[in-house]
């Protein structure tokens, strides 16, 4: 096979829910990191063979293929095809999957990926909330699947709250993670580690989701999302707008286009994993691609 090479990536700043970001149509934001990283690349975007988004909430605006109609929305080539993706929170981590098979099977030479989502216009688990109030079934409702799991609520905040009192980690544990993780983006921020990654939008400039002036006893004063829990909002992952892209290509693409890339693509994996503890996928998924790579934990200097 083939090796694939990542070129750039670029990301708009992370809005929060009715922020910065809360009122551009998903296609408009996505078509602007796709136009922007075509544009710094200087590659010909005739000559892309594919561009593969993610998007979870594949309703409204983010309806009918959002990966081609933000493609076209950056007027962009129409010659060139475009697919969205949902493997649920890894779906912009999938796009970049298939990209590299493409690539790596002689199929593609240049393939576009990433994703958008605006979940302040389109909230999350929209299509299945909408589909139930309009009579078209339930997303966990099949016969199949009640025998093997029962009717058992599948949300992320009870898989947190499982995960918790499967490795008995304390809230304490977790918020003091949390606080860790805003001093290091405010850290990273202010020290302009994201300012190759990050491309203004409008007068949007800089994530919303970090704060500066949170602290463990502000985080003490949530209330648990469950009676009796340990995970509060304060641990829980953001409603979040934004779009980012990156470039894959192959090494004859790297040489035609005098391209320099950052990274080479060594292994990936995907795996699947209990559906209801479902956020302990990156667990194997982790064991598996080491694997692959002929790696072990150890050798792994840098991660994020």
């Amino acid at each position: 096979m083939r090796d694939a090479f990542v070129v750039d990536a670029i990301r708009t700043p992370v809005g929060k829910r009715g922020g910065g970001l809360s009122g551009v149509h998903p296609a408009d934001l996505g078509g602007f990191v796709m136009a922007t990283l075509v544009e710094a690349t200087g590659i010909d975007p005739v000559r892309v063979g594919d561009v593969i988004f993610g998007c979870l909430n594949t309703m409204g605006a983010q309806a009918g293929n959002v990966a081609r109609t933000a493609w076209l929305s950056a007027g962009l080539p129409e010659n060139v095809p475009g697919v969205t993706i949902d493997r649920r929170c890894g779906s912009s981590q999938q796009t970049i999957d298939f990209a590299v098979q493409g690539v790596a099977a002689g199929v593609h030479e240049l393939v576009i990926a990433g994703g958008v989502e605006v979940m302040s216009l389109v909230p999350i688990g929209s299509p299945a909330a909408v589909g139930a109030e309009r009579g078209m079934g339930e997303q966990f409702g099949s016969a199949g699947w009640v025998s093997r799991y029962g009717s058992q609520p599948v949300t992320q905040f009870r898989a947190a709250e499982l995960i918790a009192e499967k490795w008995d980690i304390t809230r304490e544990q977790m918020e003091s993670l949390a606080l860790d993780s805003h001093r290091r983006a405010i850290t990273a921020w202010d020290e302009g580690r994201f300012d190759r990654e990050v491309v203004p939008y409008g007068d949007l400039a800089r994530d919303e989701g970090p704060r500066r002036e949170t602290s463990l006893a502000k985080m003490a004063t949530l209330e648990p999302l469950s009676e009796g829990g340990r995970v509060t909002a304060a641990v829980s992952s953001q409603i979040s707008d934004a779009a980012a892209a990156v470039l894959i290509a192959s090494e004859a693409a790297v040489r035609e286009f005098g391209l320099t890339p950052r990274a080479r693509i060594r292994a990936t994996a995907v795996v699947g994993s209990d559906p209801v503890m479902m956020l302990t996928g990156p667990i194997p998924a982790t064991r598996e691609v080491l694997r692959r790579a002929g790696l072990s934990v150890s050798d792994v200097t840098c991660s994020r």
